[in-house]
């Protein structure tokens, strides 16, 4: 029988569910369901979305921690012909308004735990026709424009299925949300083809079979969280779901009690394991392959985690969310290459190039470029915004990526990160802007200036200072601030400082001079 290739993204669960139907697929708690229950799950939610008018093309939005439900709303999605977008579970109201009206979603689908936001985000929505919600549906506020369902409800009913729509490679598949300079996040547009050609480039080069169960401890919208989702169902294997890395206990328990083979973690994570390792001996034989992306993992961190994880291959890697995965570095080279994040993932191609556009030679800094099947599509409805990451290639029409990170390679081709050259602040895995940081402290009674700036951290990437000064004598302190952020912003973005000045540092156009502020900081570490 000749083997039907994937072109699209949820050909990989009818095609897992085919061949292993009893399999488990994912597993969650204590509880474990099968490959059979996924594409059941999904294609009864992808029958409701499509009698609710969803059509190819239309998005729509998840807004939940991880879950069941939302994995078998990610694959209803896709299976309906929709292009879908997972919100972080910690984006606060007017965000959560923003991205929604932003990307034109008709549905919602979140759950009753998150009322407080929906409730102050769905009244200001534009194109919100229907709330799908798992949980209890009475905590929900109700809006006549907006129908109200009920998840549980519609994926255990008995109705027919309905004829899913002719999807190719080149239609949308998902929108994922970056924070972008102006404080408003952006929609990055990504295919089919290039999540199924990056998901499969990625399994590659990770040695995943049907075989491996990958720990999924991140967030399903974080790309490195989706694409552990993508990949195991890919391959057949299995998933085991956490919603965080927060109770580390019981994160071990589900270590021990499912054997996991993959450990996908960052930095933050690895630090409060070696932590707990130096004091409880803490190690686990059944993984079988680590990887690490969002910061740098620090070289001296190896040492560490291979006594944690005996058995592993380390693979240290770099990426951003315009094309998921840039390069890796083979397990074997981790202390032969320690400071390197190593070379394109395959089928890809990577150089750098100066701020003029011309090729740097070996062990000078230059500004790194991709090309590859994996580049995003543009992002959502910013024409201009697009066509700064996205440059004219050799070929006719052809676009590549700007990264807007300085990288030096040296002669066998190894990449090395030397930082960004925009605004952006990259903080645990998450793209930060300053200005939405910014604009939150801003609306604080007596508050006159306010300047955020992102500092190297060996474990986070980078840690957000604040630098704020007052009208007259203001008794104003951080911890106030740090309060009022966490009521506004995702906990990311919190400020891990915020130092008071009597007067902010001007550049000559009388501009807060943030690279003084930069300075002054590294200087006072």
């Amino acid at each position: 029988m000749i083997k039907i290739p994937q072109r699209v993204l949820g050909e990989a669960l009818l095609l897992s569910a085919r061949e292993n139907p009893t399999k488990t697929a994912i597993i969650i708690k204590t509880k474990e369901y099968s490959y059979s229950s996924l594409k059941e799950s999904s294609e009864k939610l992808a029958s409701h979305l499509i009698l609710a008018g969803i059509k190819k093309g239309d998005r729509v939005a998840v807004y939940m921690n991880n879950s069941w439900q939302s994995i078998v709303s990610i694959y209803s999605i896709t299976l309906a012909g929709a292009a879908f977008l997972v919100i972080n579970p910690q984006t606060r109201a007017d965000k959560l308004q923003y991205i929604l009206n932003d990307s034109g979603s008709k549905i919602l689908i979140s759950e009753s735990i998150l009322s407080d936001e929906l409730a102050q985000a769905l009244g200001g929505t534009t194109d919100i026709q229907e709330v799908i919600i798992t949980g209890d549906k009475n905590r929900i506020a109700r809006y006549p424009h907006i129908n109200l369902e009920d998840f549980e409800n519609i994926v255990s009913e008995n109705n027919s299925l309905i004829a899913l729509p002719k999807i190719i490679p080149n239609d949308l598949a998902a929108l994922i949300y970056t924070s972008g300079s102006t404080g408003f996040p952006k929609g990055v547009m990504m295919t089919h083809q290039s999540m199924v050609f990056t998901s499969w480039s990625l399994i590659e080069y990770l040695r995943l079979s049907g075989d491996d169960r990958i720990l999924l401890l991140l967030p399903l919208a974080f790309d490195y969280g989706l694409y552990q989702l993508l990949m195991a169902v890919t391959v057949g294997g299995s998933l085991i779901v956490e919603q965080s890395f927060t109770f580390q206990t019981s994160v071990y328990k589900q270590i021990e009690m499912f054997k996991p083979t993959v450990f996908p973690g960052v930095p933050t994570i690895y630090a409060m394991m070696i932590a707990t390792n130096k004091k409880t001996g803490l190690s686990f034989d059944c993984i079988k392959k680590v990887t690490n992306t969002a910061a740098a993992l620090p070289a001296e961190f190896i040492p560490d985690l291979k006594k944690i994880f005996p058995k592993a291959l380390i693979f240290k890697m770099y990426g951003l969310t315009e094309c998921k995965r840039v390069c890796y570095l083979e397990p074997e080279l981790v202390e032969v290459k320690a400071d390197s994040v190593g070379k394109a993932i395959p089928g890809t191609e990577v150089f750098l190039l100066s701020p003029e556009g011309n090729p740097v030679p070996p062990g000078e800094r230059g500004i790194l470029h991709i090309r590859g099947p994996h580049v995003m599509l543009g992002y959502w409805h910013k024409e201009e915004l697009s066509k700064e990451m996205l440059r004219q290639g050799n070929l006719p029409g052809e676009r590549i990526l700007c990264s807007n990170d300085w990288f030096k390679m040296d002669e066998e081709g190894f990449l090395y990160f030397l930082g960004r050259t925009d605004d952006i602040i990259k903080t645990r895995g998450e793209k930060v802007s300053p200005a939405e940081i910014e604009n939150v402290i801003y609306k604080i009674s007596g508050i006159k200036e306010v300047a955020i700036i992102g500092v190297p951290d060996e474990i986070m990437g980078e840690s957000i200072i604040a630098y704020v000064t007052t009208h007259g004598n203001l008794q104003l302190g951080e911890q106030e601030i740090q309060k009022v952020c966490m009521s506004r912003l995702e906990l990311f973005m919190v400020p891990q400082r915020v130092i008071f000045l009597d007067e902010m540092p001007k550049s000559s156009n009388s501009k807060i001079d943030k690279k003084e502020l930069k300075k002054r900081c590294l200087e006072n570490e």
